[in-house]
């Protein structure tokens, strides 16, 4: 029988890269299992019930976290805020974990999977702030519907966000800036209330920025906010 996940299209690449070193193995072997979110196959589940929390402490997401810089920044700038990180990529867990461990960080959970089905599972209304920063572009004519940032997602996005929440993207990909600004414009449920070359004033600079100024490549950030 198919998976969830092999019944998506694919929208990442490689699950696992190069061997991890013995620090970041033996995270993933003993604080990845008390961080993981398994989803219960028909079960709506809360951001809080990952954390044991009953009182409505705001939920946080970030969808593709790369190597977690941005996300273990965040949770630690807002120690009262429930993070939740969805990346399939086991090394870019890993270094996430590694930032969580030496920071003492203990408000994210990982979601180590296909991040639509999260969204399909998360209840409604239950996600303040979502962050898909520097996603794969997928450039080639045949894989845009790979993109992240689409119409089909932002359908989910908007099911899972309150009222009043934003949606912050950032991509150093002219054209994939172009699709995103192009697919919310015409969405019902966001609109935009920044758009610039400049980051916002809240801004955590991640490592694909760094790597995208070196190039030569100009970031763009936007933030939506769900209607």
């Amino acid at each position: 029988m198919e998976s969830k996940e092999n019944a998506f299209s694919r929208l990442f690449g490689r699950r696992k890269g190069r061997p991890l070193r013995v620090r970041k193995t033996r995270l993933v072997q003993e604080l990845l299992p008390r961080l993981l979110i398994t989803l219960q196959e028909g079960a709506p589940t809360s951001p809080q019930a990952h954390f044991m929390k009953d009182e409505p402490s705001p939920a946080w997401l970030e969808i593709g976290f790369g190597g977690g810089e941005h996300l273990a920044a965040q949770a630690k700038l807002h120690p009262d805020v429930l993070f939740i990180g969805c990346d399939p990529f086991l090394n870019g867990v890993a270094s996430l974990l590694d930032h969580l461990d030496r920071d003492g960080i203990q408000n994210v959970r990982v979601f180590n999977n296909d991040a639509r089905l999260m969204l399909n599972a998360l209840t409604e209304s239950s996600i303040e702030r979502c962050f898909v920063l520097f996603a794969d572009p997928w450039p080639k004519k045949r894989h845009v519907e790979r993109r992240f940032i689409g119409p089909e997602n932002l359908d989910r996005l908007a099911r899972v966000m309150k009222q009043g929440a934003i949606l912050r993207l950032a991509s150093d990909h002219e054209t994939l800036v172009e699709w995103m600004r192009e697919c919310l414009s015409i969405h019902a449920d966001f609109t935009c209330v920044y758009a610039s070359a400049e980051p916002p004033a809240d801004w955590v600079q991640t490592r694909y920025q760094e790597k995208a100024i070196k190039a030569g490549r100009k970031p763009f950030f936007m933030d939506y906010r769900r209607k």
